[in-house]
């Protein structure tokens, strides 16, 4: 079946002075933002579909997408100037945690793009953008959080909302309070003015903050401390008093308790 097909979204209506389109299944929600930029949308819209055919991560991971879960991309037309667009990864993790949270999860943010809880996956976020010939460029933040159901047989744990609740949530719920808290983030970043306050508010719900952990890139595998985030976001690896600036990789938790076996568990991007 070719999710894109279906002609029309099963329902069209407005969260704020956002637009919003939900759809019963699609190949992707960033695909179908991105097909909007480039015939002109002004943006502001969010995409939404039960079940997504071809969901995809960071470096091009696919992204199980079963029905119940939440599957939206945010369409941002002219967010800000191109070199900072990555931040909105970051805007992005702040206002899905703080969304989470509402529903009375308290996860932690996983450097460079995922929620965790309890060292399990629970969310995974994506900034892709676009500059059509003669247009502005466009932003699609793509946000995947596992709400009813959480994929089996990988090489990481992970878990939903409804797992961590002990009680059931629903991707509507979650939708109303992602749209209000991803508002909220982007007045405070300011189209990049405020990232260090955004930075600050990453850093505050760290999972693995000064503790060691395991960096896997094409520059190799080396282990150390987590020390933070410089002023553009990349992380930065203590190793033995030395600072390493990581721009792109995938990060392993190594736990300080031999117990705690689910936390040393690498959430790559999906």
């Amino acid at each position: 079946m070719n999710a894109d097909a279906t002609a029309r979204p099963l329902e069209s209506f407005a969260l704020g002075d956002w637009r919003v389109e939900r759809w019963a299944a699609l190949s992707s929600t960033s695909d179908r933002a991105r097909a909007l930029a480039v015939a002109g949308d002004s943006g502001r819209i969010w995409i939404v579909a039960d079940e997504q055919f071809s969901g995809r991560g960071r470096q091009g991971r696919a992204w199980a997408s079963p029905p119940g879960n939440f599957y939206a991309s945010a369409l941002l037309i002219d967010p800000c100037e191109a070199e900072v667009a990555p931040q909105l990864g970051f805007v992005a993790g702040v206002a899905v945690r703080r969304a989470t949270a509402d529903l009375g999860v308290e996860a932690r943010l996983k450097w460079p793009n995922d929620l965790v809880f309890n060292g399990a996956k629970l969310a995974g976020l994506l900034v892709e953008g676009v500059k059509p010939p003669g247009r502005r460029l466009a932003t699609m933040v793509g946000v995947g959080v596992n709400v009813v159901s959480s994929p089996e047989g990988l090489a990481y744990p992970t878990t939903c909302l409804s797992q961590c609740m002990g009680a059931p949530r629903t991707a509507r719920a979650l939708l109303e309070r992602m749209v209000r808290r991803f508002d909220e983030a982007l007045v405070i970043w300011g189209r990049g003015a405020g990232f260090a306050k955004i930075r600050e508010m990453w850093l505050a719900s760290a999972a693995g903050l000064g503790g060691p952990i395991r960096v896997s890139n094409a520059h190799g595998v080396r282990e150390g401390a987590f020390a933070g985030l410089d002023a553009r976001g990349r992380l930065l690896l203590d190793r033995n008093g030395v600072l390493e600036t990581i721009e792109s990789a995938d990060i392993t938790l190594i736990p300080t308790n031999p117990g705690a076996s689910q936390a040393a568990a690498s959430s790559p991007s999906q």
